[in-house]
């Protein structure tokens, strides 16, 4: 059996998710990401969230995540419900320098893992110097 004790710091912090609107429709979900290598790295936190109910957008430079966590349904009575259920969405605008063509995504114990290449336009490349014709190589002439 699950037995409850009052937090009041506990109830001061649900409170104000109720006046934030974060409790009834959550709007982000947990994140972090780096770079590695040519790679970027974003993986995104879905406990309790189905694969199939997990969508991603690019539009432009912007990627969209959407996830739905849904209510349990059938004869149950609740004794505790603090995990947010409904529609989480995300977006992010990545940066010109990375191939959005090449996204690879997927999704493992609740955990969505983003990766996302660096563009070959955007990663550095040595330029070749070359001379201007013969006259390049000699000293030029003094005339008196």
């Amino acid at each position: 059996m699950l037995i409850r004790t009052t937090d009041p710091f506990r109830e001061f912090e649900r409170l104000g998710q109720q006046l934030l609107g974060t409790t009834n429709r959550p709007a982000v979900m947990p994140m972090d990401a780096w770079r590695q290598g040519d790679e970027f790295v974003i993986e995104f936190d879905l406990p309790g969230v189905s694969k199939e109910s997990v969508d991603l957008d690019v539009e432009r430079n912007v990627l969209t995540v959407r996830a739905e966590r849904v209510a349990r349904n059938g004869d149950w009575e609740p004794l505790a419900s603090e995990r947010p259920k409904g529609v989480f969405s995300r977006q992010l605008v990545l940066g010109d320098n990375l191939d959005l063509d090449r996204i690879e995504a997927t999704y493992e114990e609740g955990v969505l893992r983003l990766v996302v290449p660096v563009a070959e336009r955007a990663k550095p490349r040595k330029i070749e110097i070359s001379s201007s014709g013969t006259d390049g190589d000699r000293p030029a002439e003094i005339s008196a």
